[in-house]
């Protein structure tokens, strides 16, 4: 059997979404995209939204809109994908890394204090696989030293933790509509927050600073536009908009679909010793975007491709951002910085898990890591 790691959930309602864009007069960021905005604040519960095209830039954005930049530091965890402190980069910033949670490879909150100093101006909580991290604890300590918490979302879109949703308590949070998220326009992301002036400073930051868009200035009467800041091309369009709109109309049955194969795999995996998975905080709603196993982290290359052997679509979500090579050569993280986070990406292989994945075929990804993970 042949289990592709992921499928996307677009249908023939999307694609005829887009065919009606397609044969309209505008193509680039319009009236779809203010519909798709004024739609997924609406879901996550933020009174704004601003769609860009990646989380990548919606937190690059977010950190500008903030006044972050050159000089200044902001607190992330190394385990997450090299975006969210790439975007801190992009910023001018410098991240630094606390650690992750044994137990959720969630960001610790307890050990961000720690790295607070004069320089600190913000804090990048990720929400793993699509699990919130401590945004009370978090929201508090920011409060107290005066920071910043934008949120990296992007795997969180329905996740929900102490009666929290993202976007909730953090400054800005955002999200991702890669090709492999739980709604997806190939290439996406958004911005959610509850200021309307932040709001208003990133739809001139994705769209090179200037103060009209394209739909303002040719389908009205014309207006000459002016540049106030130095901005980026970072604006949605309206195909994505399009092919979004109703994948979040269906949000909550893709996400009944998925939760039933994660609790599948959660009590098949359970009793093996030699299959570990992360826990879940009591209470909390999960996004279940990436279902991941810890193996043996010396035979867990082996284990991926045996994996691959036997037709199983797997990936490594993550190698912790401070051993890749950029990062070791221009800060000179090393090996044993962040242990927990070292642990889990030596021994972490996300699995299939999608609404179209049949209950045969995660059958049969169960009885191949069981069965490969026991020959190792």
């Amino acid at each position: 059997m042949k289990v592709d790691f992921f499928k996307h959930n677009i249908d023939r309602r999307d694609i005829a979404e887009v065919g009606r864009v397609l044969n309209s007069i505008f193509l680039t960021t319009g009236k779809t995209v203010a519909e798709f905005e004024e739609q997924f604040a609406a879901y996550v519960g933020a009174r704004h939204a601003v769609g860009v095209t990646s989380c990548t830039a919606a937190l690059h954005l977010s950190l500008l809109a903030h006044g972050i930049g050159p000089g200044d530091e902001v607190i992330t965890t190394p385990m997450t994908f090299c975006a969210t402190s790439n975007a801190i980069l992009h910023a001018g910033a410098t991240p630094v890394f606390v650690d992750a949670e044994p137990e959720t490879g969630n960001m610790n909150a307890e050990l961000i204090e720690k790295k607070i100093n004069r320089k600190t101006r913000a804090v990048i909580p990720v929400h793993l696989y699509g699990q919130m991290c401590d945004m009370k604890k978090i929201r508090t300590l920011s409060d107290k030293y005066r920071l910043t918490v934008i949120e990296d979302a992007a795997h969180a879109i329905e996740a929900e933790r102490d009666s929290v949703r993202p976007g909730e308590l953090g400054d800005a949070a955002c999200f991702s509509f890669y090709a492999t998220k739980n709604i997806t326009s190939g290439e996406g992301g958004a911005v959610a927050t509850r200021s309307g002036k932040t709001a208003d400073l990133i739809k001139m930051l994705r769209l090179h600073g200037i103060d009209k868009a394209a739909i303002d200035r040719y389908t009205k009467l014309y207006r000459h536009w002016d540049m106030p800041l130095l901005g980026w091309k970072y604006n949605m369009d309206n195909i994505q908009a399009a092919l979004l709109r109703g994948q979040l109309q269906r949000i909550g049955k893709l996400w009944e679909r998925r939760n039933r194969l994660w609790l599948l795999y959660e009590d098949a995996f359970s009793p093996v010793r030699r299959v570990k998975t992360l826990q879940t905080v009591p209470g909390a709603r999960h996004a279940r975007h990436l279902f991941t196993v810890l193996v043996n982290g010396r035979k867990r290359d082996a284990i991926l491709q045996d994996l691959q052997k036997k037709g199983v679509g797997v990936a490594v979500n993550y190698r912790p951002v401070h051993l890749l090579e950029y990062y070791r050569k221009q800060f000179g993280y090393r090996r044993g910085d962040f242990p927990v986070a070292e642990d889990i990406g030596r021994r972490t292989i996300s699995l299939p898990l999608y609404p179209r994945l049949k209950k045969a075929e995660a059958e049969y990804v169960i009885k191949s890591v069981i069965d490969t993970a026991g020959s190792f």
